[in-house]
């Protein structure tokens, strides 16, 4: 069972409300409750303040928090999208009913409640200013404490903002581009650390707020599921084309389909080698192989040419040369 509370607060009724918050949290729902395709994924519960009758206390943002983490699951996600608060004693989650920074969630509370949590994995994601602080100690926020299974990622450094964008987050925004595909891997997984990859890359070097991940974990796991851009069947087959490292697989005419181009007295298409062509044709798009000394591999295939794995297809072959795939 993989359990994710889902919080967005906008509205507040003693500091500045903000705007893209629940729609944050209603598009990350959207991603984590089903996988691409349908099937289930997470069971999540979504809790939202967009005004005073639906507002959401520092008590009720505690026992959700508290009970989420009290569970026996595979994994208990966080995600809040709100205000965050700094000062000398730590990091604070803002609920709609705070007055001061300190009225709020103490970060130091909910990491005491997850890294005590008889989950197998802890994941806790924040969009809110200052985030970057959770699980830091406050006797040396250089270093931070993380339980066995614990990971941790937040839209900004512990001193930074977390900016709004076109009414949404922009590290939310980005995280749910990554959750949507853009941060898959070819079996189509998509973990917290891809998630902080493709977040990380989207940000400049001198963008205002820059993504914080800690973890403390064995093996990522898969937050979502998407369709993979190449079949797993597709995809072990890789070791019958190159059995072993450096294998260079020849080619020659034989093995394009297409008529057009061929030299008189040229040798014409064999269907099982065009067969496999259309194969090592997906591997070349997907960057797990290239062409030797031709600049296409139609050209490869023309000009007799060889074909071999780059280092992502050497990644690939071994996982699945030790059926890791």
């Amino acid at each position: 069972m993989k359990n994710a509370l889902i919080v967005g607060i906008d509205y507040y009724s003693k500091v500045s409300s903000l705007h893209g918050c629940v729609n944050d949290a209603f598009e990350v729902d959207s991603m984590l409750k089903r996988n691409d395709g349908g099937a289930i994924n997470f069971n999540t519960k979504r809790v939202t303040a967009s005004n005073s009758g639906d507002a959401i206390s520092k008590k009720q943002l505690k026992d959700l928090i508290t009970k989420l983490f009290a569970q026996k699951s595979e994994i208990a996600l966080l995600y809040f999208a709100g205000h965050g608060h700094i000062e000398k004693t730590g990091g604070y989650l803002i609920a709609s009913d705070a007055g001061d920074g300190d009225d709020g969630m103490p970060l130091s509370e909910i990491m005491t409640l997850a890294n005590s949590s008889p989950a197998i994995n802890k994941i806790i994601i924040l969009d809110s200013c200052f985030s970057g602080i959770a699980g830091a100690s406050m006797e040396n926020t250089e270093i931070s404490h993380l339980a066995e299974g614990m990971t941790i990622l937040t839209a900004s450094g512990e001193d930074q903002y977390a900016s709004e964008e076109n009414g949404r987050g922009v590290f939310t925004t980005l995280m749910v581009d990554a959750l949507s595909g853009s941060a898959a891997n070819l079996v189509g997984q998509i973990t917290p650390g891809s998630i902080y990859a493709h977040i990380d890359q989207s940000l400049g070097e001198w963008d205002k707020q820059r993504p914080v991940f800690k973890t403390n974990v064995k093996n990522f796991v898969c937050l979502r599921q998407v369709t993979p851009p190449i079949s797993i069947d597709e995809l072990r087959s890789i070791i019958e084309y190159f059995p072993t490292p450096g294998f260079e697989f020849q080619l020659d005419p034989t093995f394009e389909p297409e008529l057009k181009g061929r030299d008189a007295g040229m040798a014409e298409p064999v269907e099982a080698n065009t067969q496999v062509f259309r194969v090592l044709q997906k591997f070349n798009r997907l960057n797990l192989l290239i062409p030797l000394f031709a600049p296409h591999m139609w050209n490869a295939a023309m000009e007799s040419k060889a074909c071999k794995l780059t280092a992502l297809g050497e990644h690939y072959r071994r996982l699945v040369e030790k059926e890791l795939i």
